[in-house]
């Protein structure tokens, strides 16, 4: 009796031949038909068509960041010292006080000027007082009213007869570097990479669960670290793209420095890319719902936003906060980021937030696999 090599199969009404022993597992006929069968390239190419169908994923990826940057350039872009209104009630200090040129005086009567102050027309109220004296009103937590006390007090002294006992000059000084779109468009890309990596692959993930897709899935001969490998591999490809079009922006439109090698900022950013889609991996393990995935996604992600510098610098905060914020991936991204962008230092320079963000790729991922649901 010659060997059974096949049993016949019904698939959909029609006879089909299934080969006995077990299915292959390295990605079906990859080797007959090319690499573009393997499954782990199929899959990262769907990745690439979800991403391409979601109009919002582009926009809050590629145009969002731009809007931001340009938004947020101009309004805090470096201008000359801002001209200052205060009010007085008398011609006297008036004449004193338009002395200098940063004031801008308007005389009015003592109900108009107190009024003016209260609304935050006028940033400081001069009146006369007692003996000669000169009354300062003005709120001491306004920055503009700190301001305006000193060039007012500076004036009036002045036009009294002070004289400075040491002469001085300025020497202006304007670098490329200094200005706040350029501290802006690293932390831009790093808060970028962190979105992109978080809501892009958690979503995907939590919306094929709740379509049962995944089910599907691990029913066929593709291994399952396969699946989550492709998530990691569109990122690396979408990298390219997301990063040269917003530093091509800074660059061009603002002419933001890139002091640092090209070389060891690409490499900050696979790493930085890296950890963040671990980390998304690992927030979309469990969840079943796109509403439990979003939840859990902001909460990770809003304090990194607050916290970590972005907008400003993260040394506002208490130094007894410090050692949390700059274990947080998103700080060390940034900060690696701006050294290398704006001081030009090299990956030596930037070791501490290089293995802070190689930590929580490594913690992530594991866990992630350990304890990722596939239904």
């Amino acid at each position: 009796m010659s060997d059974i090599t096949a049993v016949p199969e019904i698939r959909r009404g029609e006879a089909a031949v299934r080969p006995l022993g077990p299915a292959p597992r390295d990605g079906g006929t990859a080797r007959e038909n090319g690499l573009g069968a393997h499954a782990l390239v199929q899959l990262t190419l769907t990745r690439f068509r979800e991403f391409l169908r979601e109009p919002e994923a582009l926009f809050w990826v590629f145009i969002f960041p731009i809007l931001l940057a340009a938004g947020l350039g101009l309004a805090f872009r470096n201008r000359p010292a801002e001209v200052l209104k205060i009010a007085t009630v008398t011609p006297e200090l008036a004449r004193s006080l338009r002395q200098d040129k940063l004031l801008d005086v308007q005389q009015l009567s003592v109900p108009a000027a107190e009024e003016a102050l209260r609304t935050g027309k006028v940033a400081l109220l001069a009146e006369p007082g007692l003996d000669g004296s000169v009354v300062y009103d003005f709120d001491n937590t306004n920055p503009e009213g700190r301001t305006a006390h000193m060039l007012a007090d500076r004036a009036v002294q002045r036009a009294a007869g002070r004289v400075d006992p040491v002469k001085t000059s300025d020497r202006l000084m304007r670098e490329p570097g200094s200005r706040y779109i350029d501290f802006l468009i690293p932390g831009l890309l790093g808060m970028n990479l962190m979105g992109s990596a978080i809501w892009g692959m958690g979503f995907a993930i939590v919306d094929a669960r709740r379509r049962k897709l995944m089910k599907r899935l691990i029913a066929t001969p593709m291994p399952r670290h396969y699946y989550l490998l492709s998530f990691l591999l569109s990122r690396l490809v979408m990298l390219v793209i997301e990063v040269g079009f917003l530093l091509s922006f800074g660059i061009f439109v603002f002419k933001v420095p890139m002091r640092g090698s090209p070389a060891d900022l690409a490499l900050l950013c696979v790493v930085t890319s890296l950890s963040f889609g671990a980390l998304g991996l690992l927030i979309a393990s469990r969840a079943r719902t796109i509403e439990a995935a979003s939840g859990l996604m902001n909460l990770v992600m809003m304090p990194m936003w607050i916290v970590s510098g972005v907008f400003f610098s993260a040394q506002r905060f208490p130094d007894m906060l410090q050692p949390v914020i700059k274990a947080l991936p998103l700080t060390a991204a940034i900060d690696a980021l701006r050294a290398n962008m704006l001081q030009g230092a090299g990956l030596a320079q930037v070791s501490g937030q290089l293995m802070v963000l190689a930590a929580w790729l490594v913690v992530c991922f594991p866990v992630a696999l350990k304890l990722f649901r596939w239904r």
